[in-house]
């Protein structure tokens, strides 16, 4: 049985966690790199453990890995050769085993909490290129070449001891279709699948997001379907328009509502929500069944997201 639906058996819904890089860059990293989070990978590891010990604390059933932007492709532009590239990619899922054991190994910490599960991220094609196109998806690429992007790393993560692929961030149907067909090469391994939108109806690239849902519901794989990095004014018609297409849980994780300038790799404007707590009534109430926060969110909004979950009957 997946993670995901191992915890809703006996939880309301699924805690994720929050952000990973604008919380690093809180915490003084500078991510203005083509690299962004992974650039930490390689000079300050033990600050991504201990973002992630800190979302456990908060109350996260689940840490996502830092390999959103850690390709192969990406990592060779840097110096690395193809195995030290691989070797950093595994070093995510490390990280975030080795967290989650160090706050699970206290059995103070158990009380009322499932056991957390570790999601290796697989960000899409547009994060490599690092130009703000995981927000549009105009990539221009076959389904093929997709496929053959993204297996490297798939593949990578796959062998390590992560419990799920959370692929993210998802701006099109087509990178969609490509990501659900390659998990077909590797048949015991689940995943969720999460896209970016730009309005209560359609995904980033323009598709409706109930036609994407639908496509990638039909594989047995796909554990799970959501929506992330989108503006939390959004989600809960997204909820309702997923709903439609599936019955597989619907996860999501909006970031704060801030906009990404991809030229000075840094967000604007001011967050659209007062109270992530509020928030994530409603999206429990429309449907939801994982709740958790994306780029600009902090373990503070974490903590109170799971307060409340939690003490829903």
């Amino acid at each position: 049985m997946n993670p995901i639906s191992k915890i809703l058996e006996s939880y309301p819904a699924v805690i994720l966690d929050g952000a990973l890089a604008t919380e690093l860059e809180r915490r003084g990293c500078n991510l203005k790199d083509k690299l962004w989070s992974a650039k930490v990978l390689l000079e300050t590891p033990e600050l991504i453990r201990q973002v992630h010990l800190d979302y456990f604390m908060a109350g996260a059933d689940c840490a996502i890995t830092a390999s959103y932007q850690a390709t192969v492709e990406g990592l060779s532009q840097r110096g690395l050769n193809e195995k030290e590239a691989i070797e950093l990619i595994q070093s995510s899922v490390k990280l975030a085993v080795e967290a989650r054991d160090e706050f699970w190994k206290d059995e103070s910490r158990r009380v009322g909490r499932p056991r957390p599960f570790v999601a290796a991220s697989v960000g899409p094609y547009g994060a490599y290129l690092a130009d703000g196109s995981e927000y549009r998806g105009d990539y221009g690429l076959t389904e093929k070449q997709l496929m053959d992007f993204h297996r490297p790393r798939m593949k990578a993560l796959i062998e390590t001891n992560a419990d799920i692929l959370a692929c993210e961030t998802v701006p099109c149907l087509a990178e969609a279709q490509a990501l659900t067909r390659l998990l077909e090469e590797f048949p015991t391994v689940s995943a969720w699948i999460s896209f970016s939108c730009r309005d209560e109806t359609h995904v980033c690239h323009g598709e409706k997001f109930e036609d994407c849902v639908r496509l990638v519901s039909q594989s047995p794989q796909v554990a799970a379907v959501g929506v992330n990095c989108t503006s939390p004014k959004f989600v809960e018609s997204l909820i309702r328009e997923a709903k439609k297409a599936t019955d597989k849980p619907i996860l999501v994780y909006p970031n704060s509502g801030e906009t990404y300038d991809a030229a000075l790799h840094d967000w604007d404007g001011k967050p659209v929500c007062d109270s992530f707590s509020d928030q994530a009534k409603q999206w429990i109430q429309a449907g939801a069944r994982g709740i958790g926060g994306c780029c600009r969110t902090t373990p503070d909004d974490i903590r109170v997201i799971a307060s409340w979950t939690r003490s829903v009957k």
